[in-house]
């Protein structure tokens, strides 16, 4: 069967990754498939209902509590009243200074009531809390050269943000005040969600790009230039405090995803029906530099130069597929591959990474232009990554269970001959000849192993068929060896008698 035959599954319409409210840009699935515009609306309209709920039922509890308080303030001095009266009545007969001890009593007791309030407020106070907070930050400080290496890169991000703005005379002073005042101010925001630094910042970028497209007068291109530089100083500076904060679950999304990733260590080129043919020398080059790309995206701080590794990591595959195919890469190419390369890569911490793009990157990167597509395609493909299943990969529900548990491994297939173009250079038509040749090699080198292993086959039978005829004849002629009699050492000495007697001792006397 064909590969173009054996297509399905894995196919995303061009408008499914439009803003589903149609206005044209760029949607995501973390914004519920809209752009970021219009998801910003969408959250502070919601975002608003919710404060004005929460005010009326906060109203509402106020009353309550206030008639509750004031019902039994009531009955309190009612009740102390009738205590006082019926004490004063019991006690009318005893003199003055009995009372004494009693005052010193209800003295003391308050005393020991407004000290356990104190501790109560104490132990809730903000200030324990805070403190706790720091606490717990300091301890996970982190080492030394991480920190000296993250400094460094600062003071570098500061220098460069300093030197180009002096171009710009007093707007360039001007801007740098705003992003150090912001700065400033999103350090005392450590509390707040992920969702609500995010709001932050992006209205600093959209109030930011307001004064300079009145600056200059509606030049768009220099105002993106100004916002490149902004992002990346303000993110340099922030990128601790808001990377993976640990207000959010990313770093759990993170360990799923790539538990998820090493499951499908088993998916092949020919489940994905991805037309890559990795045993192309330049295929394969272009594949490397693409897994390397998408991994290098976590060592990046800016989330321009995040996406600018996405946009790396999907050109080449646009090469790879181009040199393939011998023509232009499609879409419907582009997908498969991209999510073949996700699988083969398992990039650290994708989803945090995904995350902070998508917060603080610059909004209108990601809704307009090749930026925003490729990252779309890359959400699109870690969305199909944690959805896969067997339907996806035109295997039974059967064996897609045994692939994920490591109960078995699909059969390696060989991938099928790519024709070479009618009219191609001669480069390319040798390559193709040379590929042939190779197949030819594989084909003769298995012919000789067969035929060695049955060589070795021969050998042995050959050799255990010469031990059983040699131990036939032995059973049936077996050898008699007769011994000579054992004689002394001197027996062949004929002339013994000759030989002087032994010497004897000889006893003198003193």
């Amino acid at each position: 069967m064909s590969q173009k035959s054996e297509r399905r599954g894995i196919h995303v319409d061009q408008s499914e990754l439009l803003c589903k409210k149609g206005c044209g840009y760029y949607g995501n699935p973390a914004w519920q498939g809209f752009c970021s515009k219009c998801w910003r609306e969408e959250y502070q309209r919601a975002r608003q209902k919710q404060i004005q709920e929460d005010w009326a039922l906060a109203e509402r509890n106020k009353l309550f509590h206030c008639n509750s308080s004031c019902s039994v303030s009531v009955s309190r001095v009612r009740l102390q009243r009738e205590e006082e009266a019926a004490y004063a009545s019991s006690q009318g007969a005893q003199s003055q200074p009995s009372l004494a001890p009693f005052s010193k009593f209800e003295e003391k007791k308050s005393n020991e009531k407004t000290r356990k309030v104190t501790t109560v407020k104490k132990f809730f106070s903000p200030s324990s809390r805070t403190a706790s907070k720091k606490e717990s930050q300091e301890t996970k400080t982190p080492s030394p050269s991480i920190s000296r290496q993250a400094s460094m890169e600062t003071d570098r991000v500061s220098r460069d943000f300093i030197d180009f703005l002096k171009g710009l005379q007093k707007p360039g002073r001007e801007i740098h005040k705003q992003c150090r005042a912001f700065v400033e101010s999103m350090g005392n925001k450590k509390d707040l969600s992920a969702e609500e630094l995010s709001e932050c910042v992006q209205d600093f970028y959209q109030n930011m790009a307001d004064r300079l497209l009145s600056h200059f007068k509606g030049s768009t291109e220099r105002v993106e230039r100004v916002m490149d530089q902004v992002e990346k100083y303000l993110m340099t500076r922030l990128y601790k405090n808001v990377f993976c904060p640990e207000t959010t679950d990313d770093e759990k999304k993170d360990l799923a995803v790539q538990k998820r990733i090493r499951a499908l260590h088993w998916v092949t080129i020919q489940m994905l029906c991805v037309p890559v043919n990795e045993d192309i020398p330049e295929v394969s080059d272009n594949v490397v530099k693409a897994i390397t790309d998408v991994i290098e995206m976590d060592s990046k701080r800016v989330p321009r130069d995040k996406l600018a590794c996405i946009t790396r990591c999907s050109k080449h595959i646009f090469n790879a597929i181009k040199i393939t195919k011998s023509e232009p890469a499609s879409a419907d190419d582009f997908l498969p591959t991209l999510i073949y390369i996700v699988l083969k890569a398992n990039p650290p911490r994708l989803q945090s990474n995904i995350q902070y793009i998508t917060r603080f990157c610059n909004p209108s990167r990601l809704m307009t232009g090749e930026d925003g597509y490729y990252f779309t395609n890359l959400c699109c493909a870690v969305a199909f990554i944690e959805k896969l299943d067997a339907q996806s990969l035109n295997l039974s529900p059967e064996d897609f269970e045994r692939y994920m548990s490591g109960q078995a491994s699909p059969r390696r297939q060989e991938p099928e001959a790519w024709p070479p173009p009618a009219g191609g250079s001669p480069a390319l038509a040798q390559v193709y000849q040379s590929l042939e040749l190779l197949s030819g090699l594989g084909a003769r080198q298995e012919r000789v192993l067969e035929g060695a292993r049955r060589l070795e086959g021969d050998l042995i039978d050959w050799r255990a068929g010469v031990e059983r005829e040699v131990q036939d004849i032995l059973d049936r002629h077996p050898l008699d060896l007769r011994l000579p009699p054992a004689s002394a050492i001197d027996s062949d000495n004929v002339e013994n008698d000759r030989l002087p007697p032994p010497l004897q001792p000889q006893v003198f006397a003193g």
